[in-house]
Protein backbone atom coordinates (compact mmCIF):
# COMPACT_ATOMS: atom_id res chain seq x y z
CA UNK A 1 0.00 0.00 0.00
CA UNK A 2 1.43 3.43 -1.32
CA UNK A 3 0.63 7.09 0.52
CA UNK A 4 -1.99 9.24 -1.24
CA UNK A 5 -0.63 12.83 -2.02
CA UNK A 6 -3.80 14.80 -1.73
CA UNK A 7 -3.72 18.43 -2.67
CA UNK A 8 -6.56 20.57 -0.34
CA UNK A 9 -6.66 24.28 -1.52
CA UNK A 10 -8.79 26.59 1.02
CA UNK A 11 -9.85 29.47 -1.89
CA UNK A 12 -11.50 31.87 0.90
CA UNK A 13 -9.07 30.65 3.18
CA UNK A 14 -11.69 29.06 5.83
CA UNK A 15 -12.27 25.88 7.06
CA UNK A 16 -15.63 24.48 5.60
CA UNK A 17 -15.54 27.19 2.64
CA UNK A 18 -15.00 26.80 -1.18
CA UNK A 19 -12.40 23.96 -0.90
CA UNK A 20 -10.54 22.30 -4.02
CA UNK A 21 -8.84 18.77 -3.61
CA UNK A 22 -6.83 16.90 -6.22
CA UNK A 23 -4.85 13.94 -6.28
CA UNK A 24 -1.25 14.06 -7.91
CA UNK A 25 -0.92 12.71 -10.70
CA UNK A 26 -4.77 12.08 -11.46
CA UNK A 27 -6.81 14.03 -13.89
CA UNK A 28 -9.71 14.24 -11.53
CA UNK A 29 -10.54 17.74 -9.80
CA UNK A 30 -12.93 18.10 -6.90
CA UNK A 31 -14.50 21.20 -5.54
CA UNK A 32 -17.19 21.37 -2.34
CA UNK A 33 -18.56 24.32 -1.18
CA UNK A 34 -21.64 25.14 1.26
CA UNK A 35 -24.90 26.45 -0.45
CA UNK A 36 -23.91 29.83 0.68
CA UNK A 37 -21.03 30.29 -1.78
CA UNK A 38 -23.02 28.82 -5.09
CA UNK A 39 -22.08 32.46 -6.31
CA UNK A 40 -18.23 32.04 -6.29
CA UNK A 41 -18.39 28.09 -7.08
CA UNK A 42 -20.40 28.85 -10.69
CA UNK A 43 -17.86 31.34 -11.62
CA UNK A 44 -14.94 28.48 -11.43
CA UNK A 45 -13.60 27.96 -14.31
CA UNK A 46 -13.48 24.02 -13.75
CA UNK A 47 -17.52 23.63 -13.72
CA UNK A 48 -17.70 24.99 -17.24
CA UNK A 49 -17.74 21.18 -18.88
CA UNK A 50 -19.23 17.80 -18.23
CA UNK A 51 -19.36 17.45 -14.16
CA UNK A 52 -20.66 15.21 -11.73
CA UNK A 53 -21.69 16.40 -8.56
CA UNK A 54 -23.30 15.78 -5.20
CA UNK A 55 -26.11 17.39 -3.09
CA UNK A 56 -25.45 16.90 0.29
CA UNK A 57 -27.93 17.88 3.80
CA UNK A 58 -29.07 16.57 6.75
CA UNK A 59 -32.21 13.89 5.96
CA UNK A 60 -35.67 14.39 8.36
CA UNK A 61 -35.12 10.94 10.10
CA UNK A 62 -31.18 11.89 10.98
CA UNK A 63 -28.16 10.69 8.72
CA UNK A 64 -27.27 12.76 5.63
CA UNK A 65 -29.53 13.03 2.23
CA UNK A 66 -27.92 12.90 -0.93
CA UNK A 67 -28.36 13.62 -4.40
CA UNK A 68 -26.56 12.58 -7.26
CA UNK A 69 -26.34 14.49 -10.97
CA UNK A 70 -24.37 14.78 -13.92
CA UNK A 71 -24.91 17.89 -16.39
CA UNK A 72 -22.83 19.93 -19.13
CA UNK A 73 -24.58 23.14 -17.60
CA UNK A 74 -23.77 23.05 -13.83
CA UNK A 75 -24.42 26.63 -13.54
CA UNK A 76 -28.30 26.18 -15.01
CA UNK A 77 -28.74 22.88 -13.33
CA UNK A 78 -27.75 24.29 -9.70
CA UNK A 79 -29.86 27.05 -10.43
CA UNK A 80 -32.93 24.70 -10.20
CA UNK A 81 -31.51 22.65 -7.53
CA UNK A 82 -31.72 25.94 -5.51
CA UNK A 83 -35.45 26.86 -6.81
CA UNK A 84 -36.57 22.87 -5.86
CA UNK A 85 -34.52 20.99 -3.70
CA UNK A 86 -34.66 22.59 0.26
CA UNK A 87 -32.81 20.09 1.76
CA UNK A 88 -28.81 20.63 0.49
CA UNK A 89 -26.06 22.52 2.39
CA UNK A 90 -23.29 21.59 0.77
CA UNK A 91 -22.45 20.66 -2.86
CA UNK A 92 -19.28 19.04 -4.13
CA UNK A 93 -18.70 18.79 -7.72
CA UNK A 94 -16.17 16.18 -9.30
CA UNK A 95 -14.75 17.02 -13.12
CA UNK A 96 -11.34 16.86 -15.08
CA UNK A 97 -8.32 18.51 -15.14
CA UNK A 98 -8.02 17.78 -18.69
CA UNK A 99 -11.26 18.85 -19.67
CA UNK A 100 -11.74 15.35 -21.44
CA UNK A 101 -14.83 13.91 -19.34
CA UNK A 102 -17.38 13.58 -22.40
CA UNK A 103 -21.43 13.46 -21.41
CA UNK A 104 -20.83 9.65 -21.84
CA UNK A 105 -18.40 9.64 -19.29
CA UNK A 106 -20.43 12.04 -17.03
CA UNK A 107 -23.61 9.50 -17.39
CA UNK A 108 -21.46 6.42 -16.85
CA UNK A 109 -20.11 8.36 -13.65
CA UNK A 110 -23.30 9.23 -12.33
CA UNK A 111 -25.20 5.96 -12.50
CA UNK A 112 -22.02 4.17 -10.85
CA UNK A 113 -21.87 6.91 -8.14
CA UNK A 114 -25.48 6.00 -7.43
CA UNK A 115 -25.48 2.49 -7.69
CA UNK A 116 -22.03 2.61 -5.01
CA UNK A 117 -23.97 4.84 -2.79
CA UNK A 118 -26.71 2.09 -2.71
CA UNK A 119 -24.30 -0.47 -1.78
CA UNK A 120 -22.50 1.47 0.68
CA UNK A 121 -25.89 2.78 2.72
CA UNK A 122 -24.58 5.47 4.39
CA UNK A 123 -27.00 8.21 2.88
CA UNK A 124 -30.15 8.41 2.17
CA UNK A 125 -30.30 9.03 -1.63
CA UNK A 126 -33.38 12.11 -2.67
CA UNK A 127 -32.66 10.68 -6.73
CA UNK A 128 -35.72 9.53 -7.80
CA UNK A 129 -34.91 7.02 -10.47
CA UNK A 130 -31.67 4.76 -10.99
CA UNK A 131 -30.24 5.35 -14.82
CA UNK A 132 -28.86 2.33 -16.21
CA UNK A 133 -25.36 1.92 -16.52
CA UNK A 134 -23.97 4.35 -19.56
CA UNK A 135 -22.51 1.64 -22.13
CA UNK A 136 -18.35 2.64 -22.91
CA UNK A 137 -15.66 1.43 -24.57
CA UNK A 138 -13.60 -1.05 -22.92
CA UNK A 139 -10.78 1.18 -22.28
CA UNK A 140 -13.11 4.15 -21.42
CA UNK A 141 -14.69 1.66 -18.92
CA UNK A 142 -11.78 0.89 -17.45
CA UNK A 143 -10.32 4.73 -17.13
CA UNK A 144 -14.07 5.74 -15.27
CA UNK A 145 -13.72 3.11 -12.98
CA UNK A 146 -10.14 4.11 -11.68
CA UNK A 147 -11.77 7.53 -11.34
CA UNK A 148 -13.69 6.45 -9.54
CA UNK A 149 -11.29 4.58 -7.18
CA UNK A 150 -9.40 7.50 -6.36
CA UNK A 151 -12.93 9.54 -6.03
CA UNK A 152 -13.33 6.72 -3.21
CA UNK A 153 -10.41 7.93 -1.58
CA UNK A 154 -10.33 11.85 -1.87
CA UNK A 155 -14.05 11.88 -0.89
CA UNK A 156 -14.10 11.02 2.40
CA UNK A 157 -11.20 13.78 3.01
CA UNK A 158 -13.87 16.36 2.39
CA UNK A 159 -16.39 14.56 4.80
CA UNK A 160 -18.02 12.74 2.07
CA UNK A 161 -18.63 9.27 2.96
CA UNK A 162 -21.63 8.65 0.22
CA UNK A 163 -19.79 6.23 -1.89
CA UNK A 164 -17.37 4.90 0.79
CA UNK A 165 -17.07 1.08 0.48
CA UNK A 166 -15.13 -1.01 3.58
CA UNK A 167 -11.92 -0.84 2.62
CA UNK A 168 -10.43 1.36 0.19
CA UNK A 169 -7.23 0.00 -0.76
CA UNK A 170 -5.77 -3.19 -0.72
CA UNK A 171 -2.93 -3.95 2.51
CA UNK A 172 -0.37 -6.05 1.72
CA UNK A 173 0.19 -9.42 3.60
CA UNK A 174 2.99 -8.09 5.64
CA UNK A 175 1.32 -5.41 7.12
CA UNK A 176 -1.97 -7.22 8.09
CA UNK A 177 -1.29 -7.17 11.91
CA UNK A 178 -0.22 -3.93 11.66
CA UNK A 179 -3.30 -2.21 9.69
CA UNK A 180 -5.94 -4.40 9.96
CA UNK A 181 -7.93 -5.02 13.18
CA UNK A 182 -9.05 -8.57 14.52
CA UNK A 183 -12.49 -8.94 14.59
CA UNK A 184 -14.54 -8.30 18.10
CA UNK A 185 -16.99 -9.97 19.53
CA UNK A 186 -19.74 -8.68 22.09
CA UNK A 187 -21.91 -11.61 23.78
CA UNK A 188 -24.76 -11.97 25.98
CA UNK A 189 -26.79 -15.81 25.58
CA UNK A 190 -29.08 -14.49 27.97
CA UNK A 191 -30.22 -11.59 25.88
CA UNK A 192 -29.49 -13.56 22.53
CA UNK A 193 -26.71 -10.69 21.85
CA UNK A 194 -23.88 -12.06 19.51
CA UNK A 195 -22.10 -9.62 17.59
CA UNK A 196 -19.25 -8.94 15.96
CA UNK A 197 -17.52 -5.45 14.66
CA UNK A 198 -14.34 -4.84 13.18
CA UNK A 199 -12.24 -1.58 12.62
CA UNK A 200 -11.98 -0.40 8.99
CA UNK A 201 -10.57 2.41 7.72
CA UNK A 202 -10.51 3.62 10.48
CA UNK A 203 -14.30 3.16 11.14
CA UNK A 204 -15.69 0.74 13.95
CA UNK A 205 -18.52 -1.19 11.73
CA UNK A 206 -20.78 -3.98 13.27
CA UNK A 207 -20.59 -6.71 10.85
CA UNK A 208 -23.74 -8.17 9.13
CA UNK A 209 -24.55 -11.49 10.65
CA UNK A 210 -24.35 -10.09 13.94
CA UNK A 211 -27.60 -10.94 16.65
CA UNK A 212 -28.29 -8.05 18.85
CA UNK A 213 -31.30 -6.60 20.97
CA UNK A 214 -34.93 -6.13 19.32
CA UNK A 215 -35.40 -2.86 21.09
CA UNK A 216 -33.53 -0.69 23.33
CA UNK A 217 -34.57 -0.58 26.76
CA UNK A 218 -32.13 1.62 29.15
CA UNK A 219 -33.54 3.57 31.65
CA UNK A 220 -31.45 6.92 32.82
CA UNK A 221 -31.90 8.60 36.30
CA UNK A 222 -29.91 11.84 35.40
CA UNK A 223 -30.68 14.04 32.96
CA UNK A 224 -27.28 13.61 30.80
CA UNK A 225 -28.09 9.86 30.50
CA UNK A 226 -31.29 10.21 29.88
CA UNK A 227 -30.52 12.39 27.03
CA UNK A 228 -27.73 10.37 25.83
CA UNK A 229 -30.49 7.39 25.87
CA UNK A 230 -33.10 8.53 24.17
CA UNK A 231 -30.15 9.06 21.32
CA UNK A 232 -29.31 5.27 21.29
CA UNK A 233 -32.90 4.30 21.53
CA UNK A 234 -33.45 6.63 18.48
CA UNK A 235 -30.26 5.31 16.59
CA UNK A 236 -31.92 1.96 17.15
CA UNK A 237 -35.34 2.60 15.59
CA UNK A 238 -33.95 4.24 12.94
CA UNK A 239 -31.73 1.47 12.06
CA UNK A 240 -34.98 -0.89 12.52
CA UNK A 241 -36.49 1.46 10.29
CA UNK A 242 -34.17 1.53 7.63
CA UNK A 243 -34.00 -2.53 7.54
CA UNK A 244 -30.33 -2.45 8.62
CA UNK A 245 -31.28 -4.40 11.45
CA UNK A 246 -34.08 -6.68 10.50
CA UNK A 247 -36.16 -8.01 13.81
CA UNK A 248 -36.85 -12.17 14.09
CA UNK A 249 -38.59 -14.19 16.51
CA UNK A 250 -37.43 -11.47 19.17
CA UNK A 251 -33.88 -11.10 18.28
CA UNK A 252 -32.34 -7.65 15.96
CA UNK A 253 -30.28 -9.32 13.17
CA UNK A 254 -27.76 -6.93 11.07
CA UNK A 255 -28.43 -7.25 7.44
CA UNK A 256 -25.40 -5.09 6.56
CA UNK A 257 -22.32 -3.33 7.93
CA UNK A 258 -22.94 -0.81 10.18
CA UNK A 259 -20.51 2.06 10.98
CA UNK A 260 -20.76 3.60 14.08
CA UNK A 261 -18.68 6.76 15.34
CA UNK A 262 -16.74 4.77 18.61
CA UNK A 263 -17.15 0.95 19.47
CA UNK A 264 -19.11 2.22 22.96
CA UNK A 265 -21.95 3.53 20.55
CA UNK A 266 -21.72 0.16 18.46
CA UNK A 267 -22.26 -2.04 22.24
CA UNK A 268 -24.88 -0.01 23.38
CA UNK A 269 -27.27 -0.66 20.19
CA UNK A 270 -25.86 -3.90 20.38
CA UNK A 271 -27.36 -4.74 24.14
CA UNK A 272 -29.73 -2.29 24.90
CA UNK A 273 -27.75 -0.19 27.25
CA UNK A 274 -24.80 1.75 28.10
CA UNK A 275 -21.28 -0.03 26.96
CA UNK A 276 -18.23 0.81 27.46
CA UNK A 277 -16.83 -0.01 23.97
CA UNK A 278 -13.36 -0.37 24.71
CA UNK A 279 -13.16 -2.70 27.03
CA UNK A 280 -16.82 -5.08 26.49
CA UNK A 281 -15.55 -5.83 22.53
CA UNK A 282 -12.92 -9.17 22.92
CA UNK A 283 -10.93 -10.02 20.12
CA UNK A 284 -10.54 -14.22 20.06
CA UNK A 285 -7.12 -13.67 21.83
CA UNK A 286 -8.95 -12.10 24.44
CA UNK A 287 -7.49 -8.57 23.40
CA UNK A 288 -9.83 -5.62 24.40
CA UNK A 289 -10.34 -3.59 22.11
CA UNK A 290 -9.23 -0.48 23.79
CA UNK A 291 -5.86 -2.65 24.10
CA UNK A 292 -5.84 -2.86 20.51
CA UNK A 293 -6.47 0.31 19.47
CA UNK A 294 -3.41 1.37 21.90
CA UNK A 295 -1.21 -1.23 21.23
CA UNK A 296 2.93 -0.15 20.69
CA UNK A 297 2.29 3.07 22.48
CA UNK A 298 3.51 2.06 25.67
CA UNK A 299 7.05 0.41 24.04
CA UNK A 300 7.31 3.59 21.57
CA UNK A 301 7.15 5.68 24.90
CA UNK A 302 9.52 3.32 26.71
CA UNK A 303 12.35 4.13 23.45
Amino acid sequence: MSGKHIELFLVDGTPGGLTTAEILNWTGQVLSAPRSEMRALVRRPEVAGTCIYLLLGPDEQGGTRCYIGETDDFRARLRNHDANKEFWRKVVVVTSKDANLTKAHGRYLESRLIALALQAGRVVLDNGTTPPPQALPEAHASDMDYFIDQLQIVLPVLGVDAIRGRETVAVPAARQDELVSPIFHLVNKKLGIDARAQQIDGEFTMLAGSTVVADWHGVGKADSTIKAYESYRAQHLKLVADGSIVIEDGIGRVAKDIVFGSPSTAGAIAQGRSCNGRISWIAEAGTTFGSWESRGVESSEAS
